[in-house]
């Protein structure tokens, strides 16, 4: 979940101006250690930008994309992307520091996740891959240009009530999963018909909302001097989040279209 995500809650660049500034007064052994450590490179001196940033969001997004194109000629990838993608996600939420090879790992799983079931939903009801695509492009082009323009922020009060509704969610979630196997209810469990519709759309608020934590992350993240690896972790939490909008539309598409 992005409000948790340990690269930004961890790294002092992400607090208040002025969080790297050291309170205790420097010993002169403690100079002398730091003078004959090795001159830092450029990993160390390079700061987050919005254009690395967005380079390696690319990069990850491309990944996500090749993977999608596997998982869509064979399918049955598609559940050992779902798998892998749990895994590695949980990994890197948790991992103190941001693994491009991880969470560029993470970008395949889910594309292999992404294109098993948009060919199994898109065998059913065709065109509806195309239906969700589009609209997962307007809600992150919208929130987007809602977020730079200012009209929309992350605070505090709605960020906590995000984080209520996101567990409930998650909740309800996994006990569907399992009525879903069992075969209580419909293709989707219990999030079938009307009800189906308006919990998608629900969650499409959700992810809406995530979208703009994401983009808050990476605002403070350069503006604080943010050391240029967490672009990285700004990469996964926009992956992450794109993937879980776009399920959602292609699932609400799904209803929609089996009515």
């Amino acid at each position: 979940m992005a409000t948790s995500n340990p690269a930004f809650s961890r790294n002092a660049a992400f607090g208040a101006p002025g969080a790297l500034a050291s309170s205790k007064a420097l010993s002169d052994s403690d100079l002398q250690t730091m003078y004959d450590q090795p001159s830092a490179g450029s990993q160390d001196t390079e700061r987050m930008t919005y254009e690395d940033t967005i380079r390696k969001t690319g990069i990850a997004f491309a990944v996500l994309l090749m993977a999608a194109a596997v998982g869509w000629m064979i399918p049955l990838l598609g559940i050992l992307g779902a798998i892998a993608g749990l895994v590695l996600g949980l990994v890197n939420t948790f991992k103190k520091e941001p693994s491009p090879g991880l969470i560029l790992a993470f970008a395949g799983a889910q594309g292999l996740f992404v294109g098993g079931i948009s060919v199994y939903l898109n065998t059913l009801y065709e065109g509806v891959v195309t239906q969700a695509i589009l609209a997962t492009l307007v809600v992150v082009g919208v929130t987007l240009a809602l977020f730079r323009s200012g009209k929309i922020r992350a605070s505090k009060k709605a960020t906590k009530i995000f984080t209520i509704a996101i567990v409930g969610y998650g909740l309800f979630s996994l006990i569907n999963f399992f009525l879903t196997i069992a075969g209580v209810g419909g293709q989707f469990g219990l999030r079938s018909g009307t009800l189906g519709v308006v919990i998608g759309l629900f969650a499409v608020v959700l992810a809406a909302y995530s979208l703009v934590l994401d983009f808050d992350f990476v605002q403070k993240g350069v503006n604080n001097g943010a050391p240029s690896k967490y672009g990285w972790s700004a990469a996964f939490g926009i992956v992450l989040t794109v993937v879980w909008l776009y399920v959602e539309m292609l699932r609400i598409f799904a209803i929609l279209r089996g009515e």
